[in-house]
């Protein structure tokens, strides 16, 4: 048992498993509509789009999560003046900016003074690092997040489906997909601390899509990829706790492991219900 208990002993330990839980239950809510959306590009290149922001607010000494929503906000501009002043697919603005804010911001994070510290604690997060503040406003996040998600389901999942009928419907299309855009950010830039920009897309993606080849309905959906995405964070810190390795890369790669396991048990057991069913076929024709 102490083998379980051992890593959550002490406060910053307890409250590296609070904010990693709340990181993980924002980002399953919100990427569950990425995922259903077939957003996660977008998605990943926001994630790295807000690392400019936060070497800028490093350099110049304002507050990490102002900065990472100022770049986010920029990149979405870009990607749309991109794909309105031209013949390109939104794809093509998508890749341009997330090659270009990613280069940025590893250039200003190198004018730093502590260039090494600065960059691994920007990528990669430091659980262990979490004050009280942070979990504050980790918590303010969770809360508009499954709050927004409540409020606008009905236009999320319209639009997640069929863009035509949202607007048909009233559901005001476009302004939904900002108000989604809104929420992708938030949940981003409320979880870089924990698991760092280049980890959060892990708890993003990871456990709405493994919950998606276990359940259909999207509310169940977002219940078990948040079960997911917690028991990620507290696997991930029990085993960085005993082997000595990172706690917030630990956390981002269970969910996604877990994905291929799960993925490969369903098509083993479906290649096994085929088998059954043809040697029913088979011998009802003998």
């Amino acid at each position: 048992m102490d083998w379980l208990t051992a890593p959550f002993e002490l406060a910053f330990q307890q409250r590296a498993l609070l904010a990693g839980s709340l990181a993980a239950l924002t980002t399953s809510v919100v990427g569950t509509w990425v995922v259903i959306r077939g957003m996660t590009f977008l998605g990943d290149a926001l994630v790295h789009g807000v690392i400019p922001g936060i070497a800028l607010a490093i350099l110049f000494g304002f507050n990490p999560l102002v900065g990472a929503v100022i770049a986010a906000l920029v990149m979405i501009w870009g990607i749309n003046l991109v794909h309105r002043q031209t013949t390109f697919s939104e794809d093509t603005g998508i890749g341009l900016l997330f090659v270009g804010m990613l280069g940025l911001g590893v250039i200003l994070i190198s004018k730093t003074a502590s260039y090494s510290g600065s960059l691994t604690a920007i990528l990669f997060g430091d659980v262990l690092g979490v004050t009280q503040s942070d979990l504050v406003v980790l918590g303010v996040i969770t809360a508009v997040a499954i709050g927004a998600s409540v409020v606008f389901y009905r236009h999320f999942l319209v639009l997640s489906f069929n863009e035509q009928k949202a607007a048909l419907f009233g559901l005001h299309p476009k302004a939904t997909h900002v108000i989604l855009l809104g929420l992708i950010v938030l949940s981003i830039v409320g979880s870089f601390q924990t698991v760092g920009t280049l980890l959060v897309f892990g708890l993003l993606v990871g456990p709405p899509a493994t919950a998606a080849l276990l359940v259909r309905r999207v509310p169940a959906m977002m219940a078990v990829a948040a079960l997911i995405g917690i028991a990620s964070v507290i696997a991930g810190l029990i085993i960085s706790y005993h082997a000595n390795t990172s706690g917030s890369a630990t956390m981002a790669v269970i969910p996604i492991a877990l994905f291929f396991v799960v993925l490969t048990f369903k098509n083993v057991t479906a290649g096994i219900r085929h088998r059954d069913v043809d040697d029913v076929v088979d011998a009802a024709v003998v």
